[in-house]
């Protein structure tokens, strides 16, 4: 049984948390507003899950996921995070974010400014190009014909095979994008972000990237 703390609790953490929990997972919820407004999706999720500080979070995960709005990256706690695997679901819109030069330019991606932020963690992009609803919905066994695959990308290989191994579990197969840097490959306005893929559809997405 792992633990996964959540570094925000929106749509794609909840999706997620339901998933682990039903993968015999436990969690532990945050978000910037306190644990006390979790108390209806802790309910809602049951004796496996329970809110916490975003610090708390942190530090009870054997891993951690960082699903916030990517302005909020300088937020997320980075001490308890040194030498865990950190799952970064974030998008970077400027409409909501505020425009990033640097990003904009193609000099840095959005993970990549996580996992500057948080030396010593290893992060790994995921979760990003699939809809809430959709990580429980489209969900299917290994083996299945057209099974839906998401895209990774990281620096660490252990990192991104525990990923993965996470992923299949949850009913989807993996493509591995490479580095970190090869996350902006399914980022939005790309083919890969948010298309229902199988495993050779996402790899000819993830090449066709502008």
């Amino acid at each position: 049984m792992t633990t996964i703390g959540f570094i925000g609790s929106g749509h794609i953490g909840h999706a997620i948390a339901k998933q682990a929990i039903a993968h015999g997972h436990q969690v532990v919820l945050s978000n910037s507003r306190g644990p006390e407004t979790l108390a209806d999706l802790v309910a809602e999720l049951g004796p496996q899950a329970r809110a916490a500080t975003s610090d708390e979070a942190a530090a009870a995960g054997d891993i951690v996921v960082v699903t916030i709005p990517f302005k909020n990256y300088p937020q997320v706690p980075v001490e308890p995070l040194v030498g865990k695997i950190v799952i970064d679901t974030n998008n970077y819109y400027f409409e909501r974010d505020g425009h990033y030069p640097d990003v904009d330019g193609g000099a840095a991606t959005a993970s990549g400014k996580l996992a500057e932020h948080l030396a010593g963690a290893k992060v790994v992009k995921a979760f990003n190009s699939i809809r809430a609803a959709e990580i429980g919905d489209h969900a299917r066994p290994a083996g299945t014909p057209n099974r839906r695959a998401l895209p990774i990308a990281g620096d660490d290989d252990g990192a991104k095979q525990f990923v993965r191994d996470l992923i299949e579990g949850f009913g989807f197969d993996v493509v591995d994008a490479g580095p970190l840097a090869e996350g902006r490959r399914f980022d939005r306005d790309q083919p890969a972000y948010g298309a229902p893929l199988t495993a050779d559809e996402l790899r000819e997405a993830l090449a066709a990237a502008s």
